[in-house]
């Protein structure tokens, strides 16, 4: 397949960011990046207004760092607590996910601030109750700490039962005793005549 070089003029997921020189499918720079105003093809008038992008990169780079800065100062001072749906043995009957810790720190932080949920970074969905870090990458250089208090929702009525009723088992009845069954002796053989 033939390809072509282009010069990005907006940052592009997976491709690169402004003023980055990329080798991009012919087709995908004529038909998409071109006309969209995405990238410029590589001329000599081009070529001369790479300064120019690079300054807006940079420029852009170092608002994105303080922003990214600033949120992880206000992330690292806030303190979640979320409930997780347990039974009456304390087994979870679902998760806590990286949406589920979105959602709760947008609306600890006001409703101004949107965190994707793709930064926040949980190696598997919490499951357990107590008290977890969960990690936000907010920048390639910035990364904030969230410390996430788990309470258990449903297993609290059941230890209170528990300690009210101290003589009772873990399963809340009697167990029954084990039946006994006696060995039958073998009739004595009668006699063969």
């Amino acid at each position: 397949m033939p390809t072509t070089e282009v010069i990005l003029t907006a940052k592009i997921y997976n491709l690169g960011a402004e003023a980055d020189i990329v080798k991009v499918k012919t087709g995908y720079a004529r038909n998409f990046l071109i006309p969209s105003g995405k990238a410029l093809e590589i001329t000599p008038s081009a070529l001369r207004r790479l300064n120019v992008l690079k300054a807006k990169r940079a420029e852009r780079e170092a608002q994105e760092m303080n922003e990214s800065q600033e949120l992880a100062r206000k992330i690292n001072k806030v303190k979640l607590d979320l409930e997780l749906e347990t039974g009456e043995t304390g087994k979870a009957f679902g998760s806590i996910t990286a949406a589920d810790i979105a959602a709760k720190l947008k609306e600890s932080l006001g409703g101004s601030i949107e965190i994707d949920r793709h930064k926040i970074q949980l190696e598997r969905p919490i499951k357990d109750s107590g008290k977890h870090e969960v990690i936000i990458k907010l920048h390639h250089d910035v990364t904030a700490t969230l410390e996430v208090n788990v309470n258990a929702k449903g297993a609290a009525p059941a230890a209170e039962e528990k300690a009210e009723e101290g003589e009772k088992p873990a399963g809340g009845f009697k167990a029954k005793s084990k039946a006994k069954h006696k060995k039958a002796d073998k009739p004595a053989e009668a006699p063969a005549e």
